[in-house]
């Protein structure tokens, strides 16, 4: 059953990515301030016109979002905390719309933001899914290195990739790195680079992983009305899905939760995979990458392999992808992992992505990935964007 219009009215607007930092002494709560004022900016309005806020960021806790109210000093009608991780973004833009929708906010901030610290990454691995501990560390690490690692080595045994595929995907995105102002990454990375980096964890190599680091990413929800009078190019919301622990019976995850909702996705959206003009995946790895092409129907199952190698995934190349350099190449501030494509997917749409801009894009596929327990990533999400010029 179509739900085509299930976000109808409600738009995207003033994407804005607090600029990246390796390390920094600023809490989480500077990084999430700083990202809000500058969507706020980006949009010309003040903080008393936001009615609703959605926050998402790892390192905020023991804080909450209700307690950001206070620190920013918001006043809301709506307010919520997605603890999602790379899937947050997709979910924070279901949630907000539909609040706009039923009328309780009418502009709503949807921000994430982290702060990495010099010692952060040994934490996140003392405090790597606490739940899991029993079942990671008798294979002699934890964290999602070794998780991942184990991942790769079954895909690449099931489908037979290789790691000049995954390589592909690294490279292209490095490229594309090199035209984004933001981007961390700012070295040219070749073929011959990435297979001669240091092995982390077998299969995987340093370029492989993302690198941690600080910053924020931030957008405005509204009506469409609002944007128009406010002279704001927009996104308009053509479908999105989320689905959670899908496919838990699987013995190692190959696929995700896409799988299960990409009909629903083209549907609402009213056109498939061939109608996608740019394309944004959460990428923590590569293989993540490969398989959310193959559950999101730009080929079969185990076919990401000879998709990639058909493909040029540069700017410029027949199948864009993640043209802001991604996490890989542009960094991993937390959170906001889960926001970086779609900031780049909003300004894709609305023809403001600078150097990185693809030509005529029209229509933007963003999808999320995150939360990994035990040997899998639990929450999984998509959207579709469509843009618009008032």
């Amino acid at each position: 059953m179509s739900r085509r219009f299930t976000y109808e009215g409600v738009v995207l607007v003033a994407p804005y990515s607090e600029p990246y930092v390796r390390y920094s002494h600023q809490s989480a709560h500077w990084w999430i301030a700083r990202a809000l004022r500058g969507t706020l900016a980006a949009a010309g309005l003040n903080k008393d016109e936001v009615d609703g806020f959605c926050a998402s960021s790892f390192s905020l806790m023991p804080d909450t979002a209700v307690g950001l109210t206070q620190h920013l000093g918001l006043c809301l009608r709506w307010l919520d905390h997605i603890p999602m991780g790379g899937a947050s973004g997709v979910v924070a833009i279901r949630r907000a719309a539909r609040a706009v929708q039923a009328g309780d906010a009418n502009v709503v901030a949807c921000v994430a933001g982290d702060t990495n610290h010099i010692d952060s990454f040994r934490r996140l691995l003392g405090g790597f899914s606490r739940f899991a501990s029993d079942a990671a560390f008798p294979y002699g690490g934890g964290g999602p290195n070794m998780s991942f690692a184990l991942l790769t080595d079954h895909y690449m045994r099931t489908f037979g990739a290789t790691r000049e595929d995954f390589g592909k995907i690294c490279v292209a995105q490095r490229n594309n790195a090199l035209h984004a102002p933001a981007a961390l990454m700012k070295k040219p990375l070749s073929l011959e680079d990435y297979l001669g980096a240091r092995m982390i964890a077998d299969p995987i190599a340093l370029f492989d992983c993302v690198m941690p680091c600080a910053g924020g990413e931030a957008f405005l929800v509204m009506r469409e009305d609002r944007a128009i009078a406010l002279g704001l190019p927009f996104a308009r919301i053509a479908g999105a899905i989320e689905r959670h622990n899908a496919h838990a019976s699987d013995p190692i995850q190959t696929r995700g939760g896409w799988s299960m909702d990409v009909d629903d996705l083209y549907d609402q959206a009213q056109t498939g995979p061939e109608g996608i003009d740019v394309m944004q995946t959460y990428d923590d790895y590569p293989v993540i990458s490969m398989m959310q092409f193959e559950d999101l129907g730009f080929c079969a199952k185990g076919e990401g392999p000879e998709f990639v190698r058909r493909h040029d995934l540069t700017i410029g190349g027949d199948f864009p992808h993640n043209t802001s350099g991604g996490q890989l190449s542009g960094g991993q501030a937390g959170a906001a992992g889960g926001y970086i494509g779609l900031t780049e997917a909003i300004r894709q749409v609305t023809d403001t992505a600078e150097g990185t801009q693809v030509a005529g894009a029209r229509r933007a596929l963003f999808s999320g990935f995150g939360m990994i327990n035990y040997d899998r990533g639990l929450c999984t999400g998509a959207v579709i964007l469509e843009g618009a010029r008032p």
